[in-house]
């Protein structure tokens, strides 16, 4: 018969074994997690890593391209101020959209099909209407490995969000993922940035201004016209400060004037 001090051993025992193994469990995925940035800063040369990048860490099925790519458009809003609920629908679900920016380096536009993405198209309407993008900056340019112009970011550090988040949408749009788990998105997409978890979107979003190979886990939900790409080519072909491959843009992006209203 086991005797009670034993069995107070053996539960301790179990216990000890169960702290170790999800101790290992960590050190695994921060060495997963280490072994992605660094082959980021390879690919990417990173300059100014974002105070937030993907947490997750990428299968070993992937390829190195898929695990460059990721933490270079992953920055959104902090979890602490995920708290708040999003806002209520209010747009036409079967509407297009057009989000405006009034920027110091040009107009830059793009349209959003609330079909296909009510929830992002709805709150972008929201935070427009509120003037919540007014004054901001595109706080990240990233030059190579991928091609995007980062904005939407309240505290201009990669940090800031609206205070809620909202569900991922259109993820299939882009089309099926390769054997390097990467699907295209397009020059002149607009998409979503994210923390790398499932539905962790803010307000942040990035603008690509030449064709770059992601994951399907950032949300497509805008397309810009001619003239708009071409100014974000112009920010991309000035380069970021400092002459890294990532990091604040050279040719800085202010907005001075956000507007959403019906294509």
């Amino acid at each position: 018969m086991v005797s009670s001090d034993q069995r107070r051993r053996q539960l301790a025992r179990e216990k000890f074994e169960r702290q170790q193994q999800r101790r290992e469990e960590a050190r695994r995925r921060t060495r997963r997690l280490t072994a992605v940035i660094a082959s980021a800063l390879a690919v990417v040369v990173v300059g100014g890593a974002a105070t937030y990048v993907s947490l997750s860490g990428d299968d070993k099925g992937k390829s190195d391209a898929a695990a460059s790519a990721a933490p270079s458009a992953s920055p959104s809003p902090s979890a602490s101020e995920s708290s708040a609920p999003e806002p209520a629908m209010e747009i036409d679900k079967k509407a297009k959209y057009t989000f405006s920016l009034k920027t110091n380096q040009g107009a830059i536009a793009f349209t959003m099909d609330a079909a296909k993405t009510p929830h992002t198209a709805n709150s972008f309407k929201s935070l427009a209407d509120k003037g919540f993008f007014d004054g901001t900056k595109c706080h990240r340019l990233t030059t190579q490995g991928i091609f995007v112009l980062q904005c939407g970011d309240p505290k201009g550090d990669g940090t800031g969000g609206p205070g809620y988040t909202i569900p991922d949408e259109n993820l299939t749009a882009l089309g099926k993922a390769g054997a390097d788990g990467t699907v295209t998105y397009p020059a002149g997409t607009v998409a979503m940035a994210n923390t790398g978890q499932p539905h962790s979107g803010g307000s942040q979003f990035f603008l690509v201004y030449k064709d770059s190979k992601l994951p399907p886990t950032y949300t497509p939900f805008g397309t810009m016209d001619a003239a708009s790409l071409k100014a974000v080519k112009a920010v991309g072909t000035a380069g970021v400060t400092g002459g890294a491959a990532d990091g604040a843009p050279k040719k800085a992006v202010t907005i001075s004037k956000a507007t959403v209203g019906k294509a």
